[in-house]
């Protein structure tokens, strides 16, 4: 006489759970991790210091102050706030300078704060100029 079949359904469930359990902790240490603040000046501004340790930061490049760093790349200046020109942030980066940098760029920064009120940026990307844009021209 044959036995019967046993069925492994607690098992399979048990399984089931802990495979779902590992991927929700991937995916909330994954979120966690890569989640950064994106402001303008004024809201960065009003945001303290200490809490600014990973923020992406969009405005203007300042008319005046830029200064490139000498031994190597990088520059520093100050970013102007697209709407209000007085609300202003030093910025520090130490790295590849793009092409399109200059007086009044849109840039965005992506860093932190300093305990002295400058940005550590690490990442700097400037907004493309209208001049990539396609032109209507007459024939």
């Amino acid at each position: 006489m044959p036995m019967p079949a046993k069925k492994n359904t607690p098992v399979y469930l048990a399984a089931f759970l802990l495979l779902l359990a590992g991927v929700g902790y991937l995916a909330y240490a994954g979120f966690a991790e890569n989640s950064v603040y994106f402001l303008n000046v004024a809201e960065a501004k009003a945001v303290p210091t200490q809490q600014l340790h990973a923020a992406r930061l969009f405005g203007t490049v300042a008319g005046e102050g830029i200064r490139t760093h000498a031994p190597g790349p990088g520059v520093s200046f100050s970013l102007q706030d697209k709407d209000d020109a007085s609300q202003t942030i030093e910025v520090n980066y130490a790295g590849a300078v793009p092409d399109t940098f200059k007086p009044g760029a849109e840039v965005i920064v992506e860093g932190g704060m300093v305990g002295d009120g400058r940005f550590d940026a690490k990442i700097l990307m400037t907004k493309c100029p209208s001049k990539y844009q396609k032109q209507n021209r007459a024939s």
